[in-house]
């Protein structure tokens, strides 16, 4: 299956126009900037206004003034060519590297500063771009709530029983996790995104992030970016950016730095990504899936111990409950599935 990708960026920190071209055939996903006389590319107008940097500490980043004056976000525009470029051929891992798992952060904006951005919804209601400092300032110090209203772009609530262990296909996923910034229900931080995007693809990486911020107390960039193609309401997936500045990107134990593609998809499952809609793949068992209306699902509630580190629910009394870090534990009153849907997997312990 080969999922094609086409986007544009332009910096707002400089005002640097990145063109992005993926060749058929490669097996990286290969990223180029304009600077290079032998890459074609095709050339967009794009608003990169915003001010100019805000003088500011760099050693506290407590000016909040100087962040209200300025924008660290990439301008993000969805093109239409009149070729096909594609990214690498799915071929059952759920990301790949882009640019050598170097980030695209300039020089100016790796400070210890303390931010958090969100593009606005285009026309189709559809997210952009999320751009954070992951700090301890900025993760959460209360409890995770429900999400649940937010119903983003392409969002169908449909359950696999037999093709998915969670049951349910998409979930409602953060661009920038909830124990990375406390977001809550954002719905410019929300995509509609498969189970193995989210739990797969996605939340390793914010887990590894997670991990660095709370033992050392250093600032991770940090950016993903939703890529749409045409009038897609889903995306086809999300490239995630972290750089650490105090450790100056040194990746491993003592450091952060990557820069990835997650895959948008669900083993099993075909999807249309201009609507939402799914059917299960010609080598699935179609007619053991159980596609449920979303006025059908199960409306119960009960009380749930959630660890927002491992994203597993738990019964309160779980063993397993005890034996974690009791900063990673929330207890949260709801549905099962409406768990599941936010992200989470129940604990194959207690088995909720």
């Amino acid at each position: 299956m080969k999922i094609n990708m086409l986007w544009r960026r332009a910096r707002a920190l400089p005002a640097l126009l990145i063109s992005i071209s993926l060749l058929a055939g490669c097996t990286n996903l290969k990223l180029n900037d304009n600077r290079n006389p032998e890459v074609q590319t095709t050339s967009v107008d794009i608003d990169t206004t915003a001010a100019e940097p805000a003088e500011m500490d760099i050693n506290t980043g407590q000016d909040d003034t100087a962040r209200s004056e300025t924008s660290y976000l990439v301008k993000t525009a969805i093109l239409s060519w009149n070729h096909q470029d594609v990214i690498p051929e799915y071929t059952g891992g759920p990301w790949t590297e882009v640019n050598g798992n170097v980030p695209y952060f300039a020089d100016n904006e790796k400070i210890p500063v303390v931010f958090e951005e969100y593009a606005e919804l285009d026309g189709l209601g559809r997210c952009g771009q999320a751009y954070a400092s992951i700090c301890q300032e900025l993760m959460p110090t209360e409890d995770r709530e429900n999400i649940g209203q937010v119903k983003p772009s392409g969002w169908h609530t449909v359950k696999y029983p037999d093709l998915i262990s969670d049951l349910y296909l998409y979930n409602r996923c953060h661009l920038i996790g909830f124990q990375l910034a406390g977001e809550n229900a954002n719905d410019k931080n929300l995509i509609t995104g498969t189970r193995y995007l989210n739990i797969e693809g996605m939340l390793p990486f914010e887990n590894e992030v997670a991990d660095h911020v709370r033992r050392t107390g250093h600032h991770v960039l940090y950016r993903a970016t939703p890529i749409f193609l045409g009038d897609d309401l889903v995306c086809q997936g999300v490239e995630m950016e972290a750089f650490c500045v105090e450790d100056n990107g040194v990746a491993g134990e003592r450091g952060i730095s990557f820069h990835i593609f997650a895959y948008n998809v669900q083993p099993g499952i075909e999807i249309d990504y201009t609507t939402g809609d799914s059917w299960a793949a010609e080598d699935a068992v179609p007619e053991s899936v159980d596609v449920v209306p979303e006025d059908e699902t199960d409306s119960g509630v009960r009380e749930y111990a959630l660890n927002i580190n491992s994203m597993k629910f738990h019964y309160p009394d779980c063993d397993s409950v005890g034996q974690a870090n009791p900063k990673n534990i929330k207890y949260w009153t709801c549905s099962r599935d409406d768990l599941i849907e936010d992200g989470y997997s129940p604990c194959g312990v207690c088995q909720p």
